[in-house]
């Protein structure tokens, strides 16, 4: 038997149909999904382009992955047939380092990507570590539920990790990662303002929580906000006016980055040595964090916003994500 897919044969190429062995037997603690949703991410793009000279090829992308277990490995427990599960960007660590050992298995530095030397999620099936394969809630939609994969907890981690209850956080970029940063902040008890170049958003994103809208491309609008916020969350992937944001902070104040911005960040050392303020990243989420953001995420009725398509669309559905159409996120649905 073979599992079918579709992959890059080499960077920047449209995708095209592509298939491996299905395993006869799988690894003591690996599971085999039979996949039902897959989201497409921006990293996807960035894998398929091998925009970070990384990519082996062919290259079977994807990385939000909703199915149900259909085989398990002799020493799995936890899991069983048919169960609905989601697997992110990281589909295996090494267990053992000091990472790991500490429950933060998103840095480990021996850590399996799900997409990357591995095939990934733009298939019928996927094999992951049993212990990256988390439980979907029943309140979550499958096709809106396969963005949280990566996106939520990439989001969800470093709010509920670096943000208080009850303080002030500014988002920048109302987008695929943005709109859910909006419905966690708010949930999460924060005063919320949103940033965007895109007018047209500030019904929406007041509807995904956002207590006020500021344009992003408005300099004039934001003297007002100086000294304002205890931390800004930047999801978008555009430079930005870095001095201006950090004016922004309350001393001790941080800009949180999740967006891979692909421009140097231009950041004065005087701008953050005045108020000690700082930037920080934040790398998807550990095992417990992820399994945390989806609990959440089923109390507070919280959802990506989708597109869906079907999987042998797979080109037109990323051609609308380079496109910066999607709104919010795409999704592919394996028939």
């Amino acid at each position: 038997m073979t599992i079918e897919c579709y992959a890059a044969y080499a960077a920047k190429e449209r995708l095209r149909p592509f298939s491996y062995p299905e395993p006869r037997r799988l690894g003591p603690m690996e599971v085999l999904i039979k996949i039902s949703h897959c989201g497409i991410c921006h990293s996807d793009i960035h894998l398929i382009d091998n925009d970070w000279q990384v990519s082996p090829y062919p290259l079977v992308p994807g990385h939000e992955i909703i199915g149900t277990v259909e085989r398990t490995g002799a020493q799995v427990r936890g899991l069983k047939s048919g169960e609905r599960v989601g697997v992110g960007w990281q589909a295996g660590s090494c267990g053992h380092c000091e990472w790991c050992k500490r429950a933060e298995e998103n840095l480990c530095p021996n850590d399996v990507a799900t997409a990357l030397g591995h095939y990934g999620g733009f298939a019928q099936k996927v094999i992951a570590d049993s212990r990256f394969a988390f439980p979907v809630p029943k309140a979550l939609r499958s096709a809106n539920a396969a963005p949280l994969l990566c996106g939520g907890v990439t989001v969800y981690s470093p709010l509920r990790r670096l943000v208080k209850r009850g303080q002030k956080i500014g988002i920048i970029g109302i987008g695929g990662l943005g709109h859910l940063a909006l419905q966690f902040a708010c949930a999460l008890g924060y005063e919320v303002t949103a940033f965007s170049h895109s007018f047209d958003k500030e019904r929406e994103a007041k509807r995904f929580g956002a207590h006020r809208f500021v344009s992003s491309t408005r300099a004039s609008d934001w003297t007002k906000l100086n000294r304002y916020f205890d931390s800004i969350l930047v999801t978008a992937y555009v430079k930005l006016d870095w001095p201006a944001y950090l004016r922004m902070l309350r001393p001790d104040g941080r800009i949180i980055v999740v967006g891979a911005v692909n421009e140097p960040l231009e950041i004065p050392s005087g701008a953050i040595i005045s108020g000690q303020k700082g930037v920080i990243g934040s790398v998807i989420g550990s095992r417990r964090m992820i399994k945390d953001m989806l609990n959440f995420a089923a109390r507070h009725h919280i959802e990506a916003q989708t597109e869906v398509f079907p999987l042998d669309q797979v080109n037109a559905a990323l051609d609308k994500v380079r496109r910066n159409e999607a709104r919010y996120r795409v999704v592919l649905e394996v028939h």
